[in-house]
């Protein structure tokens, strides 16, 4: 019998919803998700390596989160704008962007940062495309721009989150949105990992504001997938490869390696775009076990997971978490599919 969206939605009280990280990264809650077994045990992030199998080859997504929403003011009426950048355009200067209030803005109107050091004028409203008098502004975000939390953090963002909101293994910059199954690690928690044995491969998959784009259509085999950019390294495509073929346990760290993994098996490409969607009924080709945190009602995220451990079992998982006060989302606890 074909799924419907409603066969993906659970409730969630508010409560339960992260707002904050907690101090320890390490600390978070792990629910361990046995699929032969069907059973649900719970533990702390920090004895992961209790439930991996010797030697297994854990992948994370090193993408940066780059500070991207911006606050500035309109250069005649002072007027405060928003200005939330989605994607650079090839000329190095122009951006798809997300604007408040956009409907007040004129073409050409200049929108003032950093006391006019920075400043960007609206040029295509229908795309929404403004461009900057500098050219790779990236250092000027890292300056004066601000994280970019999820919309269902009610809060505006902190220090705090420029620690918090981004992984200790982030290297490559172009995310607006954190890889957050890697959040729990710490720089210690790797180091004894390593020391037991298993072995890390890096890949890299830019999350783009489209991740929080709801599925709309109740058939989900008809919603058209987001697409985001991805790269492999080819030493790091060919040590994951051998360790599958000796028999060693593919690791995927959130759902954003795994479908970069499921990518590169399907079309053998180590850079590109992918829209790779994965609901139940796929086949996996490379992934062992997913290391990933507790995801939206109704999500692509959520449906990648009931593909990889079934629809009942991942769905008796989150009431379990619910009533176990688990929390969610990206500041929130665990589960290691295994």
């Amino acid at each position: 019998m074909a799924m419907t969206l409603k066969d993906f939605e659970y409730i969630l009280p508010n409560d339960l919803i992260a707002q904050y990280p907690l101090p320890n990264r390490e600390q978070a809650r792990l629910m361990i998700v046995d699929r032969k077994a069907k059973s649900i045990t719970h533990d702390v992030f920090s004895h992961l390596g209790r439930y991996l199998p010797p030697e297994s080859r854990i992948v994370l997504n090193d993408s940066k989160v780059v500070p991207v929403r911006l606050f500035g003011r309109r250069e005649k009426s002072g007027g405060a704008v928003e200005v939330f950048l989605l994607n650079k355009l090839s000329d190095g200067f122009s951006y798809r962007a997300l604007l408040r209030p956009l409907r007040r803005l004129k073409i050409d109107e200049k929108i003032i940062f950093n006391g006019g050091r920075l400043y960007a004028q609206l040029k295509d409203v229908p795309n929404r495309i403004v461009r900057f008098n500098k050219k790779n502004i990236i250092r000027d975000l890292e300056k004066i721009g601000h994280i970019p939390l999820p919309p269902y953090i009610k809060r505006a963002d902190e220090p705090l989150d420029r620690k918090y909101y981004q992984t200790v293994f982030a290297r490559q910059a172009g995310s607006v949105a954190s890889p957050t199954a890697g959040l729990h690690f710490t720089k210690a928690l790797l180091t004894r990992l390593k020391k037991q044995g298993h072995q890390f491969e890096t890949v890299t998959l830019h999350i783009n504001y489209a991740t929080f784009t709801s599925v709309k259509v109740q058939d989900i085999t008809q919603h058209h997938m987001h697409s985001e950019s991805y790269s492999v390294s080819p030493s790091a495509w060919k040590n994951i490869v051998r360790a599958k073929e000796q028999g060693r346990r593919i690791v995927a760290v959130g759902t954003t390696s795994c479908r970069t993994l499921e990518t590169v098996a399907q079309n053998g490409r180590l850079k590109g775009e992918t829209d790779i969607f994965i609901y139940p009924g796929y086949q996996f080709k490379m992934t062992d076990m997913i290391l990933t945190n507790f995801h939206l009602s109704a999500s692509t995220l959520l449906m990648l997971v009931c593909a990889f451990a079934t629809r009942d079992l991942i769905m008796r998982a989150y009431q379990e978490a619910i009533r176990q006060r688990y929390r969610f989302y990206s500041y929130g606890d665990a589960m290691l599919i295994i």
